[in-house]
């Protein structure tokens, strides 16, 4: 025979652990579905984003068109935004991602930029006087340089995408979103609570990450900071 439901199903609270010990299959697969979709679109977003900024860098034409048109489309409602790509990607996992690459493009673009601009003149200069070619120049010298400002950029596109994977429930490609949805239709409560904060831990824990990842990589910027 097996026991009476636990109470806390039965009259639908909002913290129920009982929810997490018969979900858990459930909640990790949404939560790998979400970690999956946020890195693919802040990597993808991240590789358009570096030759975008360095373009821009380097022509002075070009920082006008880039700079506007990656802010048009964060301007664009995450709805329509889909619904403008469902034509193209179908109701895929693709289009969620496609959608957060474009949404990334301008908190990338502007951050690169601004820590490119930043390196200083004489210092490109030097690296010329010692023989630097245009490549090594960018790779040795001028992205080290804007990696803080790209590093601050980095987390708040990983942070931002966190948020927005949930809005892919509407195309069942939302990760922790499709159980927050799903919950609220039918007002079950601990499970929104539940998805809700492991949205809230995953950006957390993803930006804290970053923040280390960045402090590992600009050992400079803490000694100044000391």
């Amino acid at each position: 025979m097996t026991g009476p439901p636990d109470d806390c199903l039965v009259r639908n609270e909002w913290i129920c652990g009982d929810y997490l010990s018969t979900r858990r299959e459930i909640l990790g697969d949404a939560v790998v579905q979400h970690l999956e979709l946020t890195g693919a679109s802040v990597a993808l977003a991240l590789l358009l984003a570096l030759p975008l900024a360095i373009a821009a860098r380097r022509w002075r034409w070009a920082a006008g068109p880039v700079l506007g048109i990656t802010t048009l489309l964060y301007t664009i409602p995450a709805l329509a935004m889909f619904s403008l790509l469902l034509p193209v990607y179908g109701l895929s996992a693709a289009l969620v991602v496609a959608g957060l690459v474009l949404y990334s493009l301008t908190l990338l673009v502007r951050n690169l930029l601004a820590g490119l601009r930043a390196v200083p003149q004489e210092t490109r200069q030097a690296a010329r006087g010692l023989g630097y070619g245009p490549i090594r120049l960018l790779l040795a010298v001028e992205l080290p340089l804007a990696l803080p400002a790209a590093m601050a950029g980095l987390r708040i596109a990983t942070v931002s995408a966190v948020s927005l994977v949930t809005i892919g429930a509407i195309v069942g490609h939302g990760g922790l979103g499709n159980l927050i949805y799903s919950g609220m239709n039918t007002y079950f409560k601990a499970q929104v609570l539940t998805a809700s904060v492991l949205c809230v831990v995953i950006a957390v824990a993803a930006d804290l990450l970053l923040l280390g990842a960045q402090r590992l990589l600009t050992p400079w910027t803490r000694g100044r900071a000391a």
